[in-house]
């Protein structure tokens, strides 16, 4: 049976995983799961359900060519009656944040109202949506480290920083890959601008950014054990990263795998830095 569409609308599944997500900050910052932090997983399923649920308010005309069986366009439910259920979950989130920390709570706020302004006017502009979406991925581990005040915060910077640098470098992949679509839809990315070529060697340049970060001696975890642990990260991002610096049109970098080879490196240098943070 077809889920209803109050449901659906908040991609659940990915609602879900950010939720979990969160609690690897907490671990970071407490070496723990204490109960109280459960509490995060609902407030980021519903900020990050709420962001999607007014995304596919803005989007509701292209998802009318391209999406027809999403809620909107599939007239199960009106465009103002979306824009009102994204605004009770916002304000739900953010009572639930309240009682876990004025961190937390900031964050869970800031947070919200990017996601508007992403979904009404940074999509289309180029570069910023791409450093929106990559905040929000890193913004997660810092959520989940405000669960211990400021100190927490401070210890997930890494984990959000590298995670900031791969995704904004994987952004602008996906989007140099997406050039001729985005540029029916009447979209204006920063491939567009720079051309394949130039947005290669940027993306580059953030992966390498992100190495760099991750070899830093800032980590309370730094170490011989956790350097040659990050090595094998690095090289898989870096080997994702420059298998695009060859390409010069988007059929190249699909055929590539760079932004998927990119995406697996980045995965395996979270897991290294939580676990370090935990163990060593």
């Amino acid at each position: 049976m077809a889920l209803p569409w109050y449901i659906r609308i908040l991609r659940p599944v990915n609602a879900v995983m950010a939720g979990i997500a969160s609690l690897l900050g907490v671990i970071v910052a407490t070496g723990t799961i204490p109960p109280q932090s459960l509490l995060l997983v609902p407030v980021v399923v519903l900020i990050t359900g709420a962001g999607n649920a007014v995304n596919d308010y803005y989007d509701r005309d292209i998802d009318a060519v391209n999406r027809p069986e999403r809620p909107i366009p599939g007239g199960e439910v009106t465009p103002a009656g979306v824009l009102r259920y994204s605004a009770v979950l916002f304000v739900a989130a953010i009572l639930l944040a309240i009682p876990v920390s004025a961190e937390c709570l900031a964050i869970a706020v800031i947070n919200s109202l990017i996601l508007v302004v992403y979904a009404r006017n940074l999509k289309g502009l180029p570069l910023a949506g791409n450093l929106a979406v990559a905040y929000l991925s890193g913004s997660i581990f810092l959520f989940g480290g405000a669960y211990a005040g400021v100190e927490g915060l401070l210890l997930n910077i890494p984990v959000a920083g590298v995670t900031f640098l791969c995704t904004a470098s994987r952004e602008v992949l996906k989007d140099a890959e997406d050039i001729e679509g985005d540029r029916m839809g009447g979209a204006r990315t920063l491939p567009m601008i720079t051309g394949v070529g130039n947005a290669a060697r940027f993306s580059f340049l953030l992966a390498l950014a992100a190495v760099i970060l991750s070899y830093l001696p800032i980590y309370p975890w730094w170490g011989m054990i956790y350097i040659g642990l990050i090595t094998v990260a690095d090289i898989i991002i870096l080997f994702g990263a420059a298998a695009a610096l060859r390409c010069a049109d988007p059929a190249c970098l699909r055929s590539s795998n760079a932004t998927g080879v990119l995406k697996n490196g980045m995965f395996l240098a979270l897991g290294i830095l939580i676990a370090s943070a935990v163990l060593l």
